[in-house]
C-alpha cells in the first residue's frame, strides 16, 4: 500500500508518495525547478545542480539538489528564492559557455535567466550528466560505458577506449544526450560561439509566477520530467 507524506514546497502542502523525490513531486504539481541530468525513470546522481533547492531544518536552509532529495514528514523546501536563481543561473552560465552547441543547455540558460556569458566558451561535446552512461547500465544492463578519469580528465568511454562487443548498439545513449539536437540555427563554429536567447518569448507568460511550469517548450531537448510523466500517464 502506497504511503504519503506532507510536504511543504514554496509554501504549499503537498500530499507527496513516500519515497519520491522532491524534484519530482514538485513537477508532478506544476513547480518548475530547471533541471537536465534527471530522467524519470532512471536513478539521480545530482550531476547536472540546476535543480537545487533550500530545504530548510530548523530554521536553517541549506542548498541541495532536489533530484537525490526525498520526500519526509513536515519537510519545508524552497525553489525559487533569490539566492536560488543566482545560484541557478551561474550554473546554467557556465553549461552553456561549456557546451553551447546544444539546444537543451541553450534553452535551459533561457529558462535560468541567463542574459550573458561571462566564461569563455569550450565548445565541448559533453557536460557529464550521465544520462548516457546511466541508460546503459540501467535500462539495458549492458554497462558498455562509464565515467572515466577525475577532475578535468574525467570523461565518458567505453573501456579502454574501444567499443565492446557487448554493447547492443540500441542508441539509447544518443536518444537521451543533451548534446543530439543542435541549437535552431544550426551548429556555431569554434570561436563564433554565443548566447541564443530566441526562446525569451516562452517565458512571457511566467513573468509573474516564476516558479510555475508554464508547460514550455523549453525541455523538448532534454525530455523535461514534466513531459516525460504526462506521456507516461
Amino acid at each position: 500500500m502506497q504511503r504519503y507524506v506532507n510536504v511543504i514546497i514554496d509554501g504549499a502542502t503537498i500530499h507527496a508518495p513516500r519515497g519520491s523525490s522532491v524534484l519530482d513531486t514538485a513537477i508532478e504539481y506544476g513547480i518548475c525547478i530547471p533541471h537536465l541530468c534527471h530522467v524519470p525513470y532512471l536513478s539521480d546522481l545530482g550531476a547536472c545542480r540546476l535543480c537545487i533547492v533550500e530545504h530548510v531544518v530548523g530554521g536553517r536552509a541549506s542548498i541541495t539538489t532536489s533530484c537525490t532529495l526525498q520526500v519526509q514528514e513536515g519537510m519545508v523546501v524552497l525553489t525559487n528564492t533569490e539566492r536560488i536563481r543566482r545560484l541557478r543561473r551561474n550554473i546554467a552560465e557556465l553549461l552553456v559557455a561549456q557546451a553551447p552547441n546544444s539546444r537543451a543547455i541553450q534553452d535551459i540558460a533561457v529558462r535560468c535567466g541567463v542574459s550573458e556569458v561571462r566564461y569563455p566558451f569550450r565548445h565541448a561535446d559533453c557536460v557529464l550528466c550521465g544520462r548516457c552512461v546511466r541508460a546503459c547500465n540501467e535500462l539495458w544492463k549492458a554497462r558498455a560505458k562509464g565515467f572515466v578519469g577525475r577532475g578535468k580528465n574525467r570523461h565518458i568511454d567505453y573501456p579502454f577506449g574501444v567499443r565492446p562487443d557487448f554493447c547492443k548498439q540500441c542508441g539509447a545513449c544518443v536518444q537521451l544526450c543533451p548534446m543530439s539536437i543542435p541549437p535552431c540555427n544550426g551548429p556555431m563554429k569554434p570561436g563564433e560561439e554565443y548566447l541564443c536567447g530566441q526562446c525569451d518569448a516562452q517565458l512571457i507568460i511566467s513573468e509573474k509566477a516564476p516558479g510555475s511550469c508554464t508547460w514550455c517548450r523549453l525541455g523538448d531537448g532534454f525530455a523535461c520530467g514534466r513531459y516525460a510523466g504526462a506521456r507516461s500517464r
